[in-house]
């Protein structure tokens, strides 16, 4: 009898020891225009951001962090790509040699692995990496579900006639003949929660790009800001970033209500600096906080963002990290985490064992171009950070002495200067779309114009 006892025990401890967990459903939100500064556990005085903060006591705040470039669309290629802006393929919003270019069959996303891993993927908000009916929309790049923007050029409405649902155009009738009646944030929050509740028994992966706050600056109440003594754009900047943090907190409700918070990996970052058009001054609100630059600088304004990590009982929760990494290690991190093997063409480096608490393999170098207005290049090196604009001289920066970048030491330090030209020299492919002999150049297509100068409401 004890030996059948004994027997049947082992098999039920090994069945269970045999039994994987599940893997964890894993949330990347992503906001438009937010500054470094714009929160409040960046240091944010004036704008009210208190479930946003609570992800930041929850899990890891990170002070180092970068975006893919200082815009939209490249940075969101580099975020699906695990590649940086020398080796992506969408480098810019626009191209002034095809226009809008849109990911090709061959770019492998993020979607596409967390797909060969059994999970279930929606994108909602803003897209930028393919126009209807090319290879590039979220269906064909690996996304099971999609609602929103395409185009950044629609996206500056808050109040459009229509929205993308899948492959078809979503009707809002409410909006259309210049009425304004049915906000798109709130709708890409009702469907980020319905896809959620939809995949609760997971796993699942939801990229949920907010286009909060980019301009325009529009919002159906600045309740929360309608008393200060502010002007008006400013009262809607910030309300714009109070509503995405309390929809945040509805998500975060969610989870815990369907039971699956403790299983779900959370990001939250910013797709670039603050925008300074629109009539919004971020001096303002300090949205760049103690960084020099803003949206279209590869100044530390322009590129490095919020980043904090939520995944209770695995990120240590209350933690400040000041590691250096960067959004194309997205990719590889949430390889390794489910178990699936990155495409070997990437610049990511997966930073799974630092968000577990160990340490990292260090990027040598992180590099950013950028081909508006001129062609423009950024290299990180340790401490080290390298401004090249207009393909003119090295400005060099000690990011640990001088943070702000307001003193460059290029000529003090000729052999940290030649190392970062040595790799300048590979850091790149050329690109048919973004040849650096026409970086800057405006599109004659007054079509790809809108970009520049908003829209009402057309894709």
């Amino acid at each position: 009898m004890e030996f059948f006892v004994a027997s049947l025990l082992s098999v039920v401890l090994c069945g269970w020891a045999a039994t994987p967990a599940r893997e964890p459903n894993i949330i990347f939100i992503l906001a438009d225009d937010l500054g470094y500064g714009d929160v409040g556990c960046y240091g944010q005085k004036k704008i009210r951001t208190p479930n946003i903060d609570r992800l930041a006591e929850q899990g890891t705040r990170f002070t180092q962090f970068y975006a893919g470039c200082t815009v939209c669309a490249p940075t969101r290629s580099v975020l699906m790509t695990g590649q940086h802006t020398g080796h992506t393929w969408v480098r810019g919003n626009s191209s002034a040699v095809a226009g809008r270019v849109p990911l090709r069959p061959e770019d492998v996303t993020v979607a596409e692995l967390l797909k060969k891993a059994g999970y279930t993927t929606g994108v909602v908000g803003k897209w930028g990496l393919g126009e209807p009916d090319t290879t590039g929309i979220p269906n064909r790049q690996g996304f099971d579900f999609w609602f929103g923007y395409l185009n950044q050029a629609h996206a500056h409405s808050y109040y459009p006639d229509y929205l993308w649902k899948n492959q078809e155009r979503y009707p809002i009738d409410e909006n259309r003949n210049g009425r304004r009646k049915v906000w798109s944030h709130d709708l890409m929050t009702r469907e980020a929660l319905a896809f959620v509740e939809r995949s609760k028994d997971g796993p699942f992966f939801l990229y949920l790009a907010y286009t909060i706050p980019h301009g325009r600056y529009e919002i159906p109440s600045d309740e929360p800001y309608s008393r200060e003594d502010w002007p008006q754009v400013g009262k809607n900047y910030a309300a714009m970033i109070t509503r995405m943090d309390r929809d945040i907190g509805a998500l975060m409700e969610l989870l815990r209500k369907l039971g699956i918070d403790a299983n779900t990996l959370v990001f939250f970052s910013s797709d670039n600096g603050p925008e300074t058009g629109g009539g919004i001054d971020p001096e303002f609100f300090d949205s760049n906080g103690p960084l020099r630059g803003k949206k279209r600088d590869l100044y530390e304004g322009g590129i490095r963002v919020p980043m904090i990590v939520r995944w209770p009982g695995k990120v240590k929760a209350g933690a400040v990290s000041d590691a250096v990494w960067a959004m194309w290690d997205f990719l590889p991190t949430v390889a390794e985490l489910v178990g699936v093997r990155p495409p070997e063409n990437i610049d990511g480096i997966s930073m799974l064992p630092l968000l577990l608490g160990r340490e990292p393999k260090e990027h040598e170098f992180l590099y950013w171009e950028f081909h508006e207005g001129g062609f423009a290049q950024a290299v990180r090196m340790g401490d080290w950070k390298a401004v090249r604009k207009n393909r003119g001289r090295l400005e060099l920066y000690d990011l640990k002495q001088d943070p702000g970048e307001q003193r460059d030491v290029a000529d003090a330090n000729p052999a940290v200067l030649a190392k970062i030209e040595d790799y300048l020299r590979i850091a790149r492919t050329d690109s048919p779309n973004w040849p650096v002999g026409n970086a800057g150049e405006r599109s004659k297509n007054p079509a790809e114009r809108k970009e520049r100068r908003p829209p009402v409401a057309r894709g």
